[in-house]
Parts: C-alpha cells; sequence; structure tokens
C-alpha cells in the first residue's frame, strides 16, 4: 500500500488504497511497476547514448603551433 501511495504522486491517499479490492490493488501496483521499470530503462539508455557520444566527439584543439594570425602590431 505504501508504495502506491507514494508513488502514485498524488493520486492516490491511503485510505482509498486500504479500501481497494485486493486484486484492483495488485493490478494498480504492477501497473505502476512496470511503468517506472520502463522509465528506468529509457534513463539508462539516454544516460548511455550521452557518454558514449561525450567520447566520440570530443572538441578539436587549436594548433598553436602553427598559428594564423600575427602578433605584430600594426604601423601607422
Amino acid at each position: 500500500m505504501h508504495e502506491i501511495v507514494f508513488h502514485g504522486n498524488g493520486g492516490y491517499d491511503w485510505e482509498t488504497v486500504y479500501n481497494m479490492p485486493l486484486w484492483l490493488r495488485r493490478t494498480t501496483f504492477n501497473l505502476m511497476n512496470e511503468y517506472f521499470e520502463k522509465q528506468n530503462e529509457e534513463n539508462e539508455k539516454h544516460q548511455k547514448a550521452l557518454s558514449n557520444k561525450g567520447k566520440n566527439n570530443e572538441l578539436a584543439r587549436p594548433n598553436i603551433s602553427n598559428p594564423t594570425y600575427t602578433t605584430k602590431a600594426p604601423r601607422r
């Protein structure tokens, strides 16, 4: 009952869950459990994609050994 009330995001209060038929309480819990498992899997896929992207798409470092600009001040 605690899991349904806690993870129900305000949709269920304790008295409502307590008075639910047992089959409905189990079904509600299983549906919530499936939803959160799918959400966790999607988050893990997203995190894995972000970590792989950082390794493959690193920023190019500038080549300071051959600068394309001059350091001399212009003549007047």
